[in-house]
């Protein structure tokens, strides 16, 4: 089943401020709660898909990338994705939203519910920028980069936290005159983890992580583009307690020499002499995909644009491609000899050569806006 516009899911206009998005998340969480609705199997699904609106709407880079590609601008394939997100992630944005401040978060709003307020950590992601050539980004790719990041070292044992008992929280139950109220704050033994380092190798942290350097193989899908943000689940770096942070891929398009994508379509400038446009004639032009040959027909005039049916890019996700446009010009020489001289002058006076546009020639307005 399509997924729903996050805006739809929210409530919200697109011109909604953050402000006014994290509202809307809010009283869809406390509605949907799963806590809250024990006997509808539905509602931990809708409070799933407001979460994962609410992940790409409130990150400025992620909302803009999803109002100028849609889903697919935050969704990938292969093991790259802003979806799917589990109930565990959904909770660590609580602290944000019900402003907890380090205290009971939503758990303490609803009273503890009888759901385990211990939260699975996280560790941090790392980012890394990708050059692609025209080529790559049309046809996908499989790339291997060097990563250094922080791994558990080898040998390193851990222990229940006698803090929290292995709960990396401390809970605080407070009797108001609205029932009683549970707030929980972060072990500061144990951050969290549940558990402490035993025993440690000479070359680990006092967390019992060490630096280390990873080749990683990443599969690019065909159609992404500049700017475009791609995610690597787990290849992070880890934390002892925890699961390890993601991998996070910037895109970066190295300009091509020949070739311009606008989009899905690839444009190409030819320059062709007076004569080939006069006359006629064949020659190869690039592609994405290597040269194909085309044929000019005699009387082609400048600004007209030939279209190469699918030799554009691939469709992010999709099945379709995009074309490609090759725009005509004709060069005009800087300097002529004087035989060439000559030959043009006899040329001047022939009504043949002057210019006489009928309506079958559209003008340049015309054909901008039968391109658009």
């Amino acid at each position: 089943m399509a997924k729903r516009d996050y805006y739809e899911v929210l409530g919200i206009a697109k011109s909604a401020s953050p402000e006014e998005i994290k509202k809307a998340y809010r009283k869809l969480a406390i509605k949907f709660h799963p806590d809250k609705n024990p006997d509808d199997p539905t509602s931990e699904d809708k409070f799933k898909e407001g979460a994962e609106a609410y992940e790409v709407l409130s990150n400025p880079e992620k909302r803009q990338r999803y109002d100028k590609f849609g889903h697919q601008g935050v969704s990938g394939n292969g093991g790259y994705g802003g979806g799917g997100m589990n109930m565990d992630d959904i909770f660590s944005q609580f602290g944000d939203i019900f402003g907890s401040g380090g205290g009971g978060g939503f758990d303490s709003f609803f009273g503890g519910g009888g759901r385990s307020s211990r939260r699975t950590r996280k560790g941090t992601n790392l980012r890394v920028k990708l050059k692609l050539n025209l080529k790559e980004l049309a046809n996908g790719v499989e790339k291997k980069i060097k990563v250094k990041r922080h791994m558990i070292a080898d040998g390193v044992t851990f222990k229940t936290c006698s803090t929290c008992q292995g709960q990396g929280q401390i809970k605080k139950v407070v009797n108001t005159m609205l029932g009683q109220m549970v707030s929980a704050s972060t072990c500061p033994t144990c951050e969290g983890s549940g558990q402490i380092v035993d025993k440690r190798p000479p070359n680990a942290n006092a967390n019992g992580l060490v630096m280390k350097e990873e080749i990683i193989p990443i599969n690019i899908p065909a159609g992404v583009s500049e700017g475009m943000q791609l995610s690597l689940s787990s290849k992070g770096n880890e934390i002892p307690g925890g699961v390890p942070g993601d991998l996070l891929i910037l895109i970066e398009e190295i300009e091509d020499s020949e070739l311009v994508r606008d989009g899905n379509n690839v444009v190409y400038d030819l320059y062709l002499s007076f004569v080939d446009v006069a006359l006629g004639t064949s020659l190869e032009v690039p592609t994405i995909d290597g040269k194909v040959k085309i044929k000019i027909d005699a009387g082609t005039q400048a600004g007209k644009i030939l279209r190469l049916k699918g030799k554009g890019i691939k469709e992010l996700n999709g099945y379709g491609k995009g074309d490609q446009l090759i725009h005509i010009n004709v060069w005009t020489p800087k300097e002529v000899s004087a035989e060439e001289r000559e030959k043009l002058e006899s040329l001047r006076d022939s009504e043949n050569f002057k210019p006489n546009p009928g309506n079958s020639e559209k003008s340049i307005f015309d054909k901008v806006k039968e391109f658009f």
